[in-house]
């Protein structure tokens, strides 16, 4: 399967309908239909149902879409990656703005010590975009956070797991509590983050861009939080914590494309395996 036909194929399977597929595309109806139904005959399975009215996809054109925007992420990734070795020969490192601060400064200390090492650029995303620029090339390895991100396809070795705890404004009535469960949070100002797509769900809370915001609006009283229990270490004395018992416990994983076969990423790896 060539790469122009997964093109041709997931255009379609995303708009579902073949005219403005070939206007995405910038080519002409025929040929693209054409191109469709020799995929389907090569393959001997129907990726969409036709008719007058639709166009839908099959269950083999489902599998199909899935798997080849995989394939076609790695092929863009493989392009980005090839084009930046050649002008670069570091590394670039994503990691969440605001989060595993302490592992982070500790791994590139120890990889800076290694022979053989070279430079890491690091680069500082919001919520959730460590693991977009990964997957795209952009990034050569992450540090992502389970069970928030995704790992799947991906090579990974956990660095670290730890529980979590609700940052308040100090003198808020929860922060003397020893203690609390997620049932005591119902009520309480959650921030809204992002999502990939730069839409924020629907809800109550404050809407939050960047780490710095959600400290500020904590600060203040507009917001509360549960973070990972490092995040103790950024705080000042206008902000406390309080331990969230049944929250979920978070683990920092580094991840790396699993095809990857640089030493210079093999040798970050190890150094953050020996932290």
């Amino acid at each position: 399967m060539e790469t122009r036909e997964l093109r041709y194929f997931v255009a379609v399977a995303e708009e579902l309908h073949f005219g403005r597929a070939a206007q995405r595309l910038g080519m002409a109806q025929p040929p693209l239909s054409r191109a469709i139904s020799q995929l389907e005959r090569r393959l001997g399975v129907q990726l969409f149902h036709r008719t007058s009215r639709a166009v839908t996809l099959t269950e083999p054109g489902t599998v199909l879409l899935r798997e080849g925007r995989a394939a076609l992420d790695a092929v863009e990734a493989a392009e980005r990656r090839t084009r930046r070795a050649s002008v670069n020969p570091g590394l670039v490192l994503a990691s969440k703005a605001g989060a595993s601060g302490e592992i982070l400064a500790k791994l590139l200390d120890a990889y800076a010590a290694e022979p053989g090492s070279v430079p890491v650029d690091v680069v500082l995303c919001g919520v959730g975009q460590q693991e977009g620029m990964l997957r795209d090339g952009r990034a050569d390895v992450a540090l992502l956070h389970l069970p928030f991100d995704s790992t799947a396809g991906l090579d990974v070795e956990e660095l670290n797991t730890e529980p979590q705890v609700l940052l308040l404004p100090s003198g808020h009535p929860l922060s003397t509590r020893p203690s609390l469960r997620m049932s005591d949070l119902s009520d309480l100002a959650m921030p809204r983050w992002p999502d990939v797509d730069g839409v924020y769900p629907d809800g109550d809370g404050p809407e939050v861009r960047d780490h710095t915001q959600l400290l500020q609006l904590i600060t203040l009283g507009r917001a509360v939080a549960v973070l990972p229990e490092s995040a103790r270490s950024q705080l000042g004395d206008t902000i406390v914590t309080v331990p969230v018992l049944d929250a979920p416990l978070v683990t920092t994983v580094i991840a790396w494309p699993p095809h990857s076969r640089s030493r210079a990423l093999a040798g970050l790896v190890m150094a953050a395996t020996r932290l």
